[in-house]
């Protein structure tokens, strides 16, 4: 069974900063994609940024483009988003999400039919 969980969540004022962690189990992620994506109170789900499944190619909204990095450490099983400058826009529950989709060595999901796992998300609160 893939289980996903999220970590690294919390209260933060705006221009800080916040990491949030992915753990993945039931499946090694060596050769999926992976992403983030979040969803804030009356929203939909919207993507936020991801990786290919060797890491060399990465994906980022617009809204968090310069400020978010995605990584991965496929020896440990883990993706992480490093989150800069954080603003009150970026309220929301974050949730790591991996896919099944193979489309060649530089995909990576940015839309949420095309996950096929998600974990159970954290919540991220910035203050102004």
């Amino acid at each position: 069974q893939v289980r996903l969980v999220e970590s690294g969540g919390g209260l933060v004022q705006a221009g800080g900063s916040l990491s949030v962690s992915c753990e993945v189990s039931g499946r090694t992620i060596s050769s999926f994609a992976m992403g983030w994506f979040r969803q804030a109170p009356g929203k939909e789900r919207e993507f936020v940024a991801s990786i290919s499944w060797s890491g060399r190619s990465t994906y980022y909204a617009d809204s968090v483009k310069g400020r978010f990095t995605v990584s991965r450490d496929n020896a440990k099983n883990m993706v992480y988003l490093q989150m800069n400058s954080l603003k009150p826009d970026d309220t929301a529950v974050y949730y790591c999400a991996l896919s099944q989709k193979y489309d060649g060595a530089t995909y990576a999901p940015t839309v949420v039919n095309e996950i096929h796992y998600w974990g159970q998300g954290t919540q991220v609160t910035v203050s102004s």
